[in-house]
């Protein structure tokens, strides 16, 4: 257990009856406000008295240090902690304090005021050594004036220990030494009080009329402070016109700070749900951007930190186009033309190819290349693949370019369907990328196709040709690079 001792100057003590029966009061003088007392010394040259140890140090230091922020709660918890004390102290044998300052007020871990300094007359030195004129003039700061003006050394009063708490009661509620204001000496301010002409002489109230204390509170300190000892309050008189005027039925601290937990467990939750919905939203934005680069199931598959492995795919049909005369619109054109074009037609077929069964593997410059049968598997690859073709086709025959409106594009489709490999390629970027002579042979349908028109490999026919409600055209045989010759085949539309 941690104690705080107190030495006395005196070199031998001699205990008279009325000494230990004070001993043995003081010990059992218990209040949740009072430090209580633990136990004495009397041998010599060790002369000493034992008290609780209150961590926060006294409540000068407390309201001294500017980085401890102290909100009205705190403040009102304090000036409660005093009051309850000394009415406990007034009715109990002790009757008085006499030496009542901020000094003699401790703060415990709990931010709980504790009074000191009371009893233990005969422990106590009546002079100190080496104490300096100014430090006895500033003990003097919290003392009542006709306590001042008396001869009689040690001299109290209860109306004395009233005024001394409205001193304090200052300090708390404007956090500043008694006086600061007036730039005086001790010497010069004990003076004043005494002896003023020019009225009471008091610490100012007239520079703090911007602060939020309440009328009540600064009314409750000058009552306190009067210079008339029985226009002073008592100290229950004094709780019940703080308790009243703050609306409370108790100004305990830790009761406020459960306050202010249970508010603020309230305001968290809701934080914490608008968070949470905030947070659903964001992801389910990120999942968004993420499935329009790579296939759902790669994406969660990265996302897990997965290895995605490359799949081989027996069926699958894969779509190219590009601009015919692409080259020589972009000599013709600006930078920024070409990138307002090329974002305004993809962005009108990515929107379209959203409506099939199709998945968009890249673009790159003029070239659009879309697969169906991977990563998702289906028997209808060719026909989702050949409507999603007729449909692009009759979008760019009635598409403006903003910069040239007069002019049409000439889109060239080419179509093959055959086996291809597909796997995802890169840790930075990851791109899903679909390889074998498929993918070269679809390239080349492209390359070889007319303007506005679909070209399909014979493959890709023979395929969609169990389906009579497409309309094919002969094409005729064509030399392939790395091919050799190939039928191919014309797609027109669908029969109505």
């Amino acid at each position: 257990m941690v104690v705080s001792v107190y030495y006395s100057n005196m070199h031998s003590i001699k205990l008279t009856r009325e000494d230990l029966v004070e001993l043995i009061q003081m010990k059992e003088l218990q209040h949740d406000n009072l430090v209580p007392f633990l136990g004495a010394c009397s041998d010599d040259d060790r002369i000493c008295y034992i008290v609780q140890y209150c961590s926060r140090g006294t409540l000068q230091d407390v309201l001294n240090d500017r980085n401890k922020k102290l909100d009205w709660s705190f403040k009102l918890s304090f000036v409660m902690d005093i009051v309850k004390g000394m009415a406990f102290l007034h009715k109990s044998f002790v009757q008085l304090h006499k030496k009542l300052t901020s000094h003699e007020c401790m703060v415990d871990n709990r931010w709980v005021v504790k009074i000191t300094g009371f009893g233990l007359r005969a422990f106590k030195s009546p002079d100190k050594m080496n104490e300096t004129l100014d430090e006895f003039y500033n003990e003097l700061l919290w003392t009542a004036p006709e306590v001042l003006r008396s001869n009689i050394k040690n001299l109290g009063s209860q109306k004395g220990d009233v005024y001394s708490f409205g001193i304090i009661c200052h300090e708390i509620v404007f956090r500043m030494y008694p006086y600061e204001e007036t730039g005086l000496s001790a010497k010069e301010i004990i003076h004043k009080v005494m002896f003023s002409t020019d009225g009471i002489f008091r610490p100012a109230m007239s520079s703090h009329k911007s602060t939020s204390v309440s009328p009540s509170m600064l009314e409750l300190i000058q009552q306190c402070w009067d210079e008339n000892p029985a226009s002073r309050p008592t100290f229950e008189s004094i709780s019940k016109m703080i308790l009243k005027s703050s609306n409370k039925t108790n100004a305990n601290i830790v009761d406020n700070m459960l306050e202010k937990l249970e508010k603020y467990a309230n305001d968290l939750e809701k934080i914490v749900e608008q968070r949470t919905k905030e947070l659903v939203e964001e992801k389910r934005k990120t999942d968004i951007l993420l499935h329009s680069m790579l296939p759902p199931f790669v994406a969660e598959e990265l996302k897990a930190g997965h290895k995605v492995e490359p799949m081989m795919y027996q069926k699958a049909t894969v779509y190219f186009s590009d601009i015919v005369g692409f080259t020589k619109l972009s000599s013709q054109s600006t930078p920024m033309q070409i990138v307002d074009l090329l974002n305004d037609l993809y962005g009108t077929f990515d929107d379209t190819i959203s409506k099939h069964n199709v998945y968009k593997v890249e673009t790159i410059g003029d070239a659009y290349m879309v697969v169906s049968g991977l990563p998702q598997v289906t028997e209808r690859h060719v026909v989702e693949i050949c409507n999603m073709a007729l449909d692009l086709l009759g979008i760019v025959k009635t598409f403006r370019i903003r910069h040239r409106p007069e002019m049409t594009l000439m889109l060239r489709i080419g179509i093959h369907s055959g086996p291809c490999a597909a796997g995802v390629v890169g840790h930075t970027m990851p791109r899903y990328c679909l390889f074998g002579d498929t993918v070269n042979t679809a390239s080349r349908m492209e390359s070889t196709g007319e303007a506005l028109k679909i070209h399909m490999s014979s493959s890709a026919m023979e395929q969609l040709s169990v389906h009579p409600e497409y309309h094919i055209e002969l094409r005729g045989d064509i030399e392939l690079k790395g091919k050799g010759t190939m039928t191919t085949y014309w797609l027109l539309g669908k029969r109505k």
